[in-house]
């Protein structure tokens, strides 16, 4: 079976063969999901202060 991974960002699963892959200089790998979770990721958000985000979700007690 193919690994799943989650998105580094909004924690969602990403399917096999979708998302990105970015590699900071000093070895941190990060999975995209989508071009939203990138930019904003880019845009220096932090996950728990967006509301439709998992950590999002669990900081305001949704969840």
């Amino acid at each position: 079976m193919v690994e799943q991974k989650n998105c580094s960002f909004c924690g969602g699963a990403i399917e096999p063969g979708t998302g990105k892959m970015f590699i900071r200089k000093d070895g941190t790998v990060y999975y995209f999901c989508s071009t939203k979770c990138q930019n904003n990721y880019k845009l220096g958000r932090a996950p728990r202060r967006v509301s439709w985000t998992k950590a999002g979700r669990k900081a305001m007690g949704k969840e």
